[in-house]
């Protein structure tokens, strides 16, 4: 079994105190929802009830009619005789919710009833309940899922959170990691790079072992998404959905890494495209990061809305759509020039991502000064400057002497260390900012 950080959410959902409300656990397809939710039912339930909506049609008529909860228990029961509920006890688990939107509204009686814990699961949650009558607002709580982040990868290729946390010293201290330990982590974040944290890609790449293996199951989840994208686009979106999701690797490896609509379709426009742009972040299958105006807290307020880079929602994923030499390239270190600068930006936005942080950046038109990622953090603003090989940080420099930033990163190949208000750290200590 993979470990996954959101079980600690789950278990705080299930034993907070006060008004108990249903959980309604979203993310991007195949990124581990449902089988987290098996594992967390069977473990801290007496009882575990699950229905797929997608795998079992029929059940969507359990939620047809009244739906107060003792009648749609009873037929649960008709429907499946093994079911048990037991008051107090028992995890009601809704998958694929977004094909039965009468299930969305009973998570209000649910909830009111408070006999049974209930979540509620789905990949496309952010665009797949356009028919509910009833949206159970206060009635339910959000989380979301992502695939596994490069702290969850190194749990599932052997390496214990004590040697982790050991690890966070080196970052928090800010002393040289002992070479051979660099040396390890380097390799890990590059295996990361290629696999990613799907958890059909990790599981393939830990039992054999094999990166031609993984790369089979990176394309079919890709073919898996295209095929969410026919199915619950919109009719005039679909198309253009698909184009704007395949042109990422080019909008990244372009000099510049804003995405344009003429990368998508010759004289492309945001009319035409910029739906499909919001209903591919409503999916999670991409990551936005818009640029600003200013570096200044609060980021939102100083957003352009119409500048902005793109991510996929997995490093793995979006090296995968390179083909398989990709990997060839990055796992052996020979991968040069801009793909190699925009591949090491896409795994920053990968961690960053997965961490729950909204993604900004910084570049001015009137110059060549460029933050790649502004983060959010006790009310400041802290930049991040990436760097896939050593070099001079002449845009972080510069940014730094603003005097309402006090402290900026350096993420390289280098060790750590610090000049100023710079701070500098391996790559690899991205999942510790």
């Amino acid at each position: 079994m993979l470990n996954r950080n959101v079980y600690n959410d789950l278990k705080k959902w299930k034993n907070s105190t006060g008004k108990k409300t249903c959980l309604l656990l979203g993310g991007v397809r195949q990124c581990g929802k449902t089988f987290i939710v098996r594992e967390f039912g069977r473990q801290e339930y007496e009882s575990f009830v699950e229905i797929n909506f997608i795998m079992e049609p029929r059940m969507k008529d359990v939620f047809s009619g009244n739906i107060e909860v003792n009648n749609i228990i009873k037929r649960i029961k008709l429907l499946k005789p093994s079911a048990s509920f037991i008051p107090g006890k028992t995890l009601l688990f809704l998958d694929e919710i977004q094909d039965c939107p009468e299930a969305r509204t009973s998570l209000k009686f649910f909830a009111e009833d408070r006999q049974y814990d209930v979540i509620a699961s789905g990949s496309l949650l952010g665009v797949g309940f356009g028919d509910v009558h009833s949206i159970p607002v206060g009635y339910e709580s959000r989380i979301r899922m992502y695939p596994l982040d490069f702290h969850e990868f190194l749990w599932a290729n052997g390496i214990d959170e004590d040697a982790i946390s050991d690890l966070k010293k080196y970052s928090d201290g800010l002393t040289k990691v002992n070479s051979a330990v660099d040396s390890t982590l380097i390799e890990k974040l590059r295996e990361y790079m290629v696999v990613g944290g799907l958890p059909d890609a990790v599981n393939e790449y830990i039992a054999s072992g094999d990166y031609a293996s993984v790369h089979e199951v990176q394309e079919r989840i890709l073919m898996d998404y295209q095929d969410d994208i026919a199915k619950y686009a919109e009719s005039g979106d679909r198309i253009k959905a698909k184009q704007c999701f395949l042109s990422i690797p080019k909008q990244l490896t372009k000099d510049n890494h804003k995405f344009q609509y003429s990368v998508v379709e010759k004289r492309g426009t945001a009319r035409k495209f910029a739906n499909s742009i919001d209903w591919l972040t409503a999916s999670g299958m991409i990551y936005v990061s818009n640029n600003v105006n200013t570096p200044s807290f609060p980021l939102k307020a100083y957003s352009i809305d119409d500048q902005f880079r793109i991510y996929l929602c997995d490093i793995g994923l979006y090296n995968a759509m390179f083909g398989y030499q990709m990997k060839e390239a990055i796992i052996s270190d020979k991968l040069t020039g801009p793909a190699k600068g925009s591949d090491y930006e896409a795994l920053i936005a990968d961690i960053f991502s997965k961490k729950g942080y909204k993604l900004y950046y910084y570049k001015r038109a009137d110059s060549t000064l460029e933050i790649e990622f502004l983060l959010e953090k006790d009310a400041e603003v802290v930049p991040v400057e990436v760097k896939a090989k050593k070099g001079p940080t002449k845009s972080l420099n510069e940014i730094l002497k603003d005097d309402n930033i006090t402290a900026g990163y350096k993420l390289s190949n280098r060790n750590t260390g610090r000049e100023d208000k710079k701070i500098i750290l391996p790559l690899y200590m991205a999942m510790f900012l």
